[in-house]
């Protein structure tokens, strides 16, 4: 059984959880995931490790059907059945030069042990968070402090520039010398920055 030591809401539909897993934690390395299961009858999902301690993982889950909708119901002093990983390739760390790593939607936690991990190489980093509305916003605070810039985009331009993420990486394109993009949120985001960095960028 895998404890769970802090459940809280983030944002919309969107719910953080920290689980008491330290052989998986001491192993951790960003851009890996866990499969969990509730217990016996739930279904086995995988979700990307989002933060970690010595003894501690933090996931980071959009409610979207019967699993996530239970696991979001979890609380403080309930357990997990099992949690398997850290699972995986991890992400290539090294020191590229200027560096921006976009976070699309629930893609903004993935992100974060990665820009962490980059800045702790002495990158410059641009992170790019995005998502339809300021309502599913989170984790600006957790981004301030390990990033060169911060740039915040919604949909509806209810927060930051109105428009999608890809849009900020355009104009950013036009004004400076980028040595690598990482970009982790829904396939159509995905697809688009691949599309304007294909050739140009890796």
């Amino acid at each position: 059984m895998f404890p769970i030591l802090q459940k809280r809401k983030l944002a919309e539909d969107t719910y953080l959880i920290e689980i008491e897993a330290a052989e998986i934690a001491k192993k951790a390395k960003p851009g890996q995931f866990v499969i969990l299961r509730k217990d016996e009858k739930g279904e086995r999902i995988p979700l990307t490790i989002a933060d970690s301690t010595k003894k501690t993982i933090t996931i980071v889950l959009l409610v979207v059907g019967k699993t996530t909708t239970e696991l979001s119901l979890l609380k403080k002093g309930d357990s997990l059945l099992d949690v398997v990983g850290p699972l995986g390739n991890p992400s290539k760390i090294d020191d590229y030069g200027n560096v921006v790593v976009i976070g699309g939607g629930l893609g903004i936690a993935p992100i974060y042990p990665i820009v962490k991990a980059l800045k702790g190489m002495n990158n410059r980093i641009t992170a790019i968070i995005g998502s339809k509305s300021k309502k599913y916003l989170f984790w600006e605070d957790h981004f301030k402090p390990i990033c060169d810039k911060l740039l915040v985009t919604t949909n509806d331009g209810s927060k930051g520039h109105k428009g999608f993420v890809s849009d900020v990486l355009k104009e950013l394109m036009q004004k400076e010398k980028i040595d690598l993009v990482i970009a982790i949120g829904p396939p159509i985001m995905m697809k688009a920055i691949a599309d304007m960095t294909r050739s140009r960028i890796k």
